[in-house]
This record gives C-alpha cells, structure tokens and sequence, in this order.
C-alpha cells in the first residue's frame, strides 16, 4: 500500500510556507463569542494565543492585516454591539488595519474583502482564525475560486465538538485535523508549525 499524497503534492505544487512581508494576513471570527457560552471552543485560548504571536509578526514583516469579523442579529448570537461579538483583546485591530464584517460562513461572500486583498497586491493570504472546519475552511475554497495562494496556520485555528449524525459526537481536535486534512488535499498549504511563518 502506498502512503497517500496530497493533489497539491501530485501535481508538483510550491508547498513552501509564504514570508509574512509578502502576504496579507486574514484574521477570522477570532471573538468573545467562542470564548464562552454555546460556542466555547475547547482549546481556544491557545489558538487565540498563537494568532496573536502570528498578528505580531505579521504586524513587525509589514504584512496588510484584515481582521474578519461575524456579525449576528442584535441581542443574539455573534452580535457586534455587544461583548460577546467583539474581537479578542489579544488580537484587537490596531488604527488602519482593515475590520470586514460577514454575515455567512466565506468571508468573501458579500463584503470588500476581495477588494482589499487585489488592492494589497500580494499573490499570498495567511488565515487564522475560527472555526476550522466552517468559516477558516469556507474562506479558504472560496479563495482558491478566486486565484489566491493561500496558507493556513494550523495552530492559530480551532473548532468545536460535533454530533456524528447517529447520536454521537466527535470531537473538536478530530473535525479540527480532517478540516486541515481535506484543505491540505487542493486548497491551501497547512502551516503546522506557526512560527515557521516569518
């Protein structure tokens, strides 16, 4: 049996991480609301950690940065007048960096962010963010459609604990490692290790 490759891999692709001076950084969902309540993330904290040492070193390369940001119905989820749909403190926008609201999961779909990105005039995006298997992972395919390079830090991402459909759950780091796995097949480059990305 032979050990499986990736289609990026069989077809000879550039799999080398991007430098950070060279791409746009693109900051998803990264919110209160995953911090606590229905949507607690197990492991978010780290992942929110991680993204922050990521925006720092994109910040100090000259990286363009591009906070994404859900936006719900007022008084319900992901609901941006209130605390619970602000950005994480840790990688709060600075003054100029661009803040993109969405209302579904492919942060392109229905907002600038195609335009910002073409107006940045890099070939590479970096994504970060939550959650891996829904809004990272949509954003992604999306971004391939549309002609960009893109690489994922795995570390600065993280998902949730799923039902299975048949009365089961599976849990968050599975979804999280078959999101990267399925994206790693034709859609972006997985960044296992986030300080490779300088």
């Amino acid at each position: 049996m032979t050990t499986p490759s990736t289609l990026l891999q069989l077809a000879g692709a550039d799999l080398s991480l991007p430098s950070l001076a060279q791409s746009s950084l693109v900051l998803i969902d990264i919110q209160n609301e995953y911090r606590s309540g229905p949507l607690a993330l197990p492991n978010v904290e780290a992942a929110i950690a991680q993204a922050a040492r990521l925006l720092a070193r994109a910040r100090a390369a000259g990286s363009v940065i591009i906070h994404v940001a859900h936006r719900g119905k007022e008084g319900s989820l992901f609901d941006r007048t209130a605390p619970r749909g602000a950005i994480a403190d840790a990688v709060a926008p600075l003054p100029g960096e661009a803040i993109v609201e969405k209302t579904l999961p492919n942060a392109f779909a229905g907002t600038d962010l195609q335009a910002r990105l073409t107006a940045a005039g890099h070939k590479n995006i970096v994504l970060a963010g939550l959650m891996t298997h829904m809004c990272v992972s949509s954003t992604a395919r999306a971004a391939l459609d549309l002609g960009w390079r893109v690489t994922i830090d795995a570390e600065s991402c993280a998902t949730r604990d799923l039902p299975d459909g048949k009365g089961g759950t599976l849990q968050a780091a599975m979804i999280h490692e078959v999101a990267l796995a399925e994206l790693s097949d034709r859609f972006a480059i997985i960044a296992r290790d986030g300080a490779a990305l300088v």
